[in-house]
């Protein structure tokens, strides 16, 4: 009985990592895809994300049927709750590429801010490789790296800044540009909304090898 558990909840992790692999592609794939200002490649981050979602569902259900049937407790239990909550913000972080995808295809305007393409690429990889690092630090159960990468939450911050600047500064000195200019800010917000999400499940991290629930700035 307890062999059949334990591969179930092997099986339930196993899934969880996917899921990230899945979202951590979408992102790479909206941000290339906005700064080439590549359509087909926007449509695929669309597409792709009703797997995302239903990842989240089947992850849902078999966290709560694990829950219900099984009645784990201690380390088990925390497994299934990390699960349960980090795929929540993993679905979450899928929903912002799908935005940002989303204003690739709907960008209108013609004047562009190459600088800001700019920034956004970098500030893409950055959102990317904190999610990555992110993943790992949950497959390895490595709460003291998890709140090292929350820390790393502030380069997002920052590049989301410089680029707001940016994009105020030229929309004031060419309005051609402040269509364009003001897509680039939402799609920046919506990298900045990846980097949080990215916080929350370092947190859920801590939580998963401490059993404490913390709050990582």
């Amino acid at each position: 009985m307890r062999s059949a558990f334990e591969e179930e909840l092997h099986n339930l992790h196993l899934r969880f990592s996917e899921m990230g692999m899945m979202v951590n592609e979408s992102i790479l794939k909206s941000v290339k895809a906005f700064v080439n200002h590549d359509k087909e490649l926007a449509r695929e981050v669309i597409e792709e994300d009703k797997r995302i979602n239903r990842r989240e569902t089947d992850l849902e259900k078999s966290s709560f049927e694990l829950i219900a049937l099984q009645q784990p407790v201690t380390t088990d239990l925390r497994m299934i709750v990390t699960v349960l909550k980090a795929s929540s913000d993993l679905e979450r972080m899928g929903d912002h590429a799908v935005s940002i995808a989303n204003a690739t295809i709907e960008v209108k305007g013609k004047e562009r801010i190459p600088e800001a393409e700019e920034l956004i690429a970098k500030m893409g990889d950055s959102a990317r490789q904190i999610v990555e690092n992110t993943l790992d630090a949950y497959l390895k159960e490595d709460s003291e790296r998890a709140e090292a990468i929350a820390k790393e939450d502030d380069v997002i911050d920052e590049f989301a800044r410089k680029i707001s600047d940016l994009c105020i500064i030229k929309m004031k000195e060419n309005s051609e540009t402040i269509i364009g200019g003001t897509s680039y800010m939402l799609v920046a917000s919506y990298l900045e909304r990846i980097g949080d999400y990215a916080t929350n499940i370092c947190e859920w991290v801590v939580y998963l090898k401490t059993g404490h629930v913390v709050e990582l700035d």
